[in-house]
Parts: structure tokens; sequence; C-alpha cells
């Protein structure tokens, strides 16, 4: 039987509906036995002084690309970055593996391949393809979270997408036992690639993925929301669009089971300020105006929006077609930053929570609303709240340990997944992650890293310390 541990700070901030003040948690086997509003660091196994204790964050929407495509990423630099950015939880989606994660057996093997390699507790999505909505109570019965979908080209040709009679049939399935279907919700609506405009150029890319992709997309889904309401949750992943908002909007007033994310990028990056050639700000659907940006925050700031994650959806450099490569591994006729061609999608896992807290408090964001966004809401989301998401006795203590106040430059020493392509290299954010705490074990600690020992390597515990979430 384990011993008590103790984690203390003079700032503790336990759920989105608490407010900030000292405490001492108790810890026993991975759970939160007590709480004690008090500051207690004579009994401490971790004292945090000032800085900020608040639940772990569960970050909802994950590549991790394992098995098949790990030159792009992998179990053990995924759960790395997660746990340098205070991450607790993260679930991977059903596609840039190999084999998509489409039936019981193709679940095992990623869960098999990820086994002595998270750092993090990690979990997974299901994918719905054509022909595959036999499969989808057994996936549940194992233990994916819900299923993600497609509605246009997913980018690789083992995730086709669905149409709506496929679709129906997939969400009758899902009906049986209140499954969860998330959608990529852009749908085809005539839209080409001018190609007398220059493909280095991010407009020629943003032109050719206009918002009435999303909005027709959209109205799809509220339609099928509605039609199997209310036993099959529907939840539309990284919005762009602000177009879609007062659809979203009158879903939600009507009652619909319908939640909407969107993503760090959407929200710290405007297309104006997209380079020529820079293609690591590549994402579908693509970084739209300031404008766009600025009605997103609306919505985030008054819960249309219910959650933020960080989409990590990286890829090696040549996919991007990037200039660090030096024209190197690029195809023959590849036009280096191209974004037309370059391959869609953002490294970010890890580094979500400076990226949210910089931008968000100059918006009235509160410490409380990080928590509700990134923490409770995402638990929620992904089928964990009963047991993540809140510091709360009976709940698992994931915990992270961070400086609010303090200035924090991304730097590539602090970008831990495989292949460090990210529009945020350099970037100047406000708030930096101390320690990061999964059911108890701290797995990633800045105080360690001058100092390699038995039991820390570069700020992380040397053994993993995650689980699977069944």
């Amino acid at each position: 039987m384990s011993q008590e541990t103790v984690f203390t700070s003079q700032r503790v901030l336990l759920n989105s509906a608490s407010e900030v003040g000292p405490a001492a948690i108790y810890v026993k086997d991975g759970k939160v036995v007590r709480i004690e509003n008090e500051y207690r660091p004579a009994e401490a196994t971790l004292d945090a002084g000032s800085k900020l204790l608040m639940p772990g964050i569960v970050d909802g929407h994950v590549h991790i690309n394992q098995p098949g495509r790990t030159q792009w990423e992998g179990v053990v630099t995924a759960s790395h970055a997660a746990a340098a950015g205070g991450v607790t939880t993260i679930i991977d989606m059903p596609l840039n593996c190999i084999p998509s994660t489409v039936t019981v057996d193709a679940y095992e093997q990623k869960r098999e391949s990820f086994k002595d390699g998270m750092w993090v507790d990690v979990g997974t999505w299901g994918g719905v393809v054509p022909g595959n909505a036999p499969d989808l109570v057994p996936m549940l019965e194992a233990g994916a979270r819900g299923f993600k979908c497609f509605l246009c080209d997913s980018g690789v040709d083992e995730f086709p997408p669905v149409n709506e009679e496929q679709l129906r049939l997939a969400m009758g399935e899902l009906k049986k036992k209140n499954g969860k279907l998330l959608f990529h919700a852009e749908m085809d609506t005539g839209a080409t690639v001018d190609t007398t405009q220059d493909p280095t150029s991010y407009s020629t890319f943003l032109n050719s993925r206009p918002a009435n992709m999303e909005v027709k997309a959209i109205d799809l889904v509220i339609k099928m929301c509605r039609e199997f309401a209310p036993h099959v949750p529907c939840h539309i992943v990284h919005l762009s669009a602000a177009e879609a908002l007062p659809a979203i909007r009158a879903a939600k007033k009507e009652g619909l089971p319908l939640t909407v994310e969107t993503c760090f990028h959407y929200l710290t990056i405007s297309s104006e300020d997209v380079p020529a050639r820079s293609t690591e700000y590549k994402c579908c659907p693509p970084i739209r105006s300031e404008a766009n940006r600025n009605l997103l925050w609306e919505a985030v700031l008054d819960g249309t929006i219910d959650i933020v994650v960080s989409d990590h959806s990286p890829c090696t450099p040549d996919l991007k077609l990037h200039s660090c490569c030096g024209g190197k591994g690029l195809a023959s006729g590849a036009v280096e930053g191209d974004f037309v061609k370059a391959w869609g999608g953002i490294a970010s896992v890890g580094i979500g929570l400076p990226l949210l807290w910089s931008e968000g408090q100059k918006r009235g964001l509160r410490l409380q609303d990080v928590v509700r966004l990134i923490c409770e809401q995402t638990a929620v989301h992904s089928g964990i709240g009963s047991s993540k998401g809140r510091i709360a006795v009976g709940l698992d203590a994931d915990f992270v340990v961070w400086a609010p106040e303090e200035i924090n430059r991304i730097t590539i020493d602090k970008l831990h997944f495989r292949n460090k392509l990210t529009p945020y290299k350099e970037r100047q954010c406000l708030g930096l992650v101390h320690q990061t705490v999964v059911r108890g074990t701290v797995v990633y600690d800045a105080s360690q890293k001058p100092q390699d020992s038995e039991q820390w390597e570069n700020g992380f515990s040397k053994l993993p310390h995650g689980k699977w979430i069944e």
C-alpha cells in the first residue's frame, strides 16, 4: 500500500468554478484523497510555492501517427511534448497512423504499440469510414472514446470520407450506445485553386478553401444531429470559419447535443500574418483573417465554442515542402514553399497553454476559463470527466504547476515533438510550465534539466508513467 504524498501551493485552482487560493492536496494510489485549504510546505512532496497549481490539461485532438508513420510523430515524443506543456492526457485521432483505427484489430494494434511509451495518459478516437458501421459498437466496447469522420478528402487514402447515406448507417449503430461522432466539417463547394496565382503565397491556398465549405458541412452536421438526437452527440472539430457560428448558436439554443472545438492556431494567428513560403502555417480548414479570429474569440468567451485543442498534426519537413530542407528530399518538380501541395497540419502539442493564456488574458480570459476550456470540458468531451479535468477527491491526481506571469519564449529546445517545424518557434508568450504530475507522479520537472540522474533525463522521468485509457 502506497503512502500519501502531498502537493501544495499558495495558489491552487481546483476547477473552473473555484477561486485561486492556498491548498494542500493529499494523494494516494494515484487519486486525490483529501484537500485542505491551507498552504503546507512542511508536509509537501511537491511545494509549488507561489506558482499556480491547477488540473492537468486534457488535449482531445492529437495525431500521434503510430503505428505506421512514426517518422512523423510517435507516442514517446508526443507524450514528452505533452508532459512538458502540462498536458496529462492526450486523445489520439484515428488517422495518419497505419492502419487507421477503424476496426477492433486496428484499435488493439495501436494500444499494443503504445505500451511502455506513454509519459502521459493516452486514449484514442475510432474512425468512421465507408463500410465499417458494423465495427463501431465493438470498438466502443473495446475502449474507443467515440468516432471521427471526414466529409471531404482526409489527405490519406486509408481514411476516405463518408457521404450522408453512409453517415446515417454509422449513426444508426452509434445510437445503440449513445456513441459520440466527431466531424471534420468541410464539404466540396466547387472551389478550386487559381493556377494563375503564386502557390507560395498563402492567399492562393486560403482562397481555395473558402468558409462556405465549413458552413455547408456544418449545416449537414446539424441536420444529422437533429435526426439522431439525443442518442448520438455530435462534435465539430477544429472550427475555423466564423460564418458558421450563427447556425451553431441556433442549434445549441434548440437543445441539440452539439459541441464545438477550435484550435490554438485559429485563436493566435491571422492569415494576414502568414509569410510567403512558410508552409508550417498550413492546415485544413485554414487559418483565416484577423476579423474572423476576433469572432472566434467572441464565441470562445461566450461559450458557443466549448473547448480548445491543439490538433497537433505534424509530418516530416519534406512533406511540408519547407525551406528548412534546403531542397533535400523534395519530390521531382516540387516547389519549395508551395502552400497548395504541402501537407496540411500544425505541430503544437504541449505549447497550447501559454499560447491561449497570452492571447486570452488580453481579451478578458480568466484562469477559470482556461481550466474550463482545456481541462474540464475536454475531459467531459473525451468521456473521462469522472476521473480527469478537475482536482477533486476521488479523481486522478493530474496537475500542472506553472507561472502565468513568467515570460516564455518558445525556443527549439522547448519543442519535444519529433519534427520541430511549427509556426510558434521563437514566439514570446506569458506562462511557463514547471512541473507536470500524472496520477500523483511527477513526469516532467523543468528544474531537473541541468543535471540528468538515475531518475531524470532532460527534465523527464526516465520511466514512462502514462496509461492507456480504456
